[in-house]
């Protein structure tokens, strides 16, 4: 595919060294690319997939992102190439890299894990996120699609949450992602543990929506992602993932009743509201013209997002 193709203002993206970045038609696949290390997580493979989501949320033409890996594996955890040290961040050659990443309120007097970043980052995503997880998904490999949408996995993928084999605790925010999805029972089990499971044990505590053969995974995952993008309002599935996300930490409904009847008011009398009647009626399918650039209502965002102090 012609890589000038994936740009939002129409120009290539920067060569990433350890992710491919391909858009056809309405649907970003973003792949881990380090095949070689079953797609170890690094820090440069940081800072390129907060890009990837910063422009992914520019370009209105993408209306959902896949995000796979190559090879044989999805996400090996952390690279640990350097050794017994790797997680001794002090003391580490890269230590700014990991400190300070441009853009993220980040002082460089203080460490934060960077696969909380990336998962505070999908999670303000105003695309939905599809994990098609091809292959070992350990340690940050797995942590990292928590705040994804919907998971799918391929028959033989292993998973594991391992943190208590290495002296560490989860990260990437999982201690709040994780237990939402899978009920805190299940979740302390895997993570007391740190025991490596199957696809099959995933699928039945809920943490992914389907297993599928290796080579129908994509597939699988392109098929969902068209019945999200075609034939409905990006402006209505944006608000939805955010509203969907949002009230898993409300106090009570009536803060959802809040935010419905904004919503509901502003959108009612909107464009895409028009269209989707008129074309319910005239037995079409519509012709949705509103962005998440350009047209969400001016309640959004409703929220305050917390600084790291």
């Amino acid at each position: 595919m012609d890589r000038k193709e994936t740009d939002a203002g129409g120009l290539a993206p920067p060569e990433y060294e350890t992710i491919r970045y391909e858009v056809d038609d309405a649907v970003l696949t973003i792949t881990l690319n380090r095949p070689d290390r079953l797609n170890a997580f690094t820090g440069v493979m940081l800072t390129e997939l907060l890009d990837a989501f910063d422009r992914s949320d520019a370009d209105d033409r993408i209306r959902v992102v896949i995000v796979t890996g190559a090879g044989r594996g999805f996400c090996a955890g952390a690279d640990l190439s350097m050794g017994a040290g790797t997680f001794d961040f002090e003391s580490r050659p890269d230590r700014d890299q990991r400190t300070e990443v441009p853009g993220r309120d980040t002082p460089r007097d203080v460490i934060r894990d960077g696969g909380g970043l990336l998962a505070l980052r999908i999670h303000r995503s105003n695309k939905p996120v599809i994990a098609a997880i091809n292959g070992p998904a350990v340690g940050v490999g797995i942590t990292m699609t928590l705040p994804m949408d919907i998971r799918m996995a391929a028959h033989g993928a292993r998973i594991g949450f391992v943190f208590s084999r290495r002296g560490l605790v989860p990260e990437a925010c999982s201690s709040w992602f994780l237990p939402r999805l899978v009920g805190v029972s299940r979740a302390l089990e895997w993570a007391y543990t740190g025991r490596v499971f199957d696809a099959g044990e995933a699928l039945e505590a809920g943490l992914v929506r389907s297993v599928h053969d290796p080579g129908e995974l994509l597939s699988a995952a392109r098929r969902l992602a068209g019945e999200i993008s075609e034939g409905t309002s990006a402006v209505s599935v944006t608000l939805i993932r955010h509203m969907m996300w949002r009230m898993l930490g409300a106090d009570h409904p009536m803060e959802a009743h809040r935010i419905d009847s904004r919503g509901i008011h502003q959108l009612g009398r909107a464009a895409d509201a028009r269209e989707g009647v008129a074309s319910f009626l005239e037995k079409r399918p519509p012709e949705f013209t509103m962005s998440p650039t350009e047209d969400l209502p001016d309640f959004f965002p409703w929220w305050e997002e917390p600084g790291f102090s």
